[in-house]
This record gives structure tokens, C-alpha cells and sequence, in this order.
């Protein structure tokens, strides 16, 4: 392996430890399916199919991630989701 490709492997490893945060979603008994898909094609950017799926494996599974990337952009985005009254947490 070459300098060039094994400075390149070390700003791939680099870049995925910055970007290891992600937003989790969890299941409610209070906010329903529409305003769960609306919420995160609002502040997620879902499209209108992952924010459907997202919404059902958290209604089935208990929990989902829902956004992942570096810290400092998912912690907005993880403040706007519970000032609507979801449950989310940022690992």
C-alpha cells in the first residue's frame, strides 16, 4: 500500500469515529404515526418512505435510529425532536 492510499484509510477511520453519534428514537404511547413521520421530515430530513419506516420499527421494535453524523449538528436536531413531545435520546 502506498503513502496516498494509507493517508486516505486513515481519513476514512478518522471520519467514521467523528461521525459515530446518532439520534434513537423511542416508542410512546402518546404521539401518533402521522405526527411521528411529520416530525422527522422536519427536522430529521427524512424522506416521506424513511420517515414510515423509521416510524414502524420504533412502534415494533421499541427504538430506532433515526439520524446519525457528528455531534454538534444532531444535538439541535435532538432538542427540536423532544421540544415536540418525542422520545429521543443522542449516543
Amino acid at each position: 500500500m502506498g503513502t496516498k492510499e494509507k493517508i486516505q484509510e486513515d481519513v476514512d477511520v478518522l471520519e467514521k469515529e467523528v461521525n459515530q453519534h446518532e439520534i434513537v428514537l423511542h416508542n410512546d404511547d402518546v404521539n401518533s404515526f402521522d405526527f411521528v413521520i411529520d416530525s422527522l421530515i422536519d427536522v430529521c430530513e427524512h424522506t416521506l418512505e424513511q420517515a414510515e419506516q423509521c416510524t414502524i420499527l420504533v412502534h415494533y421494535k421499541g427504538k430506532c435510529t433515526v439520524k446519525t453524523g457528528e455531534l454538534k449538528e444532531l444535538q439541535s436536531r435532538c432538542s427540536k425532536l423532544l421540544s415536540l413531545g418525542l422520545s429521543a435520546e443522542l449516543v
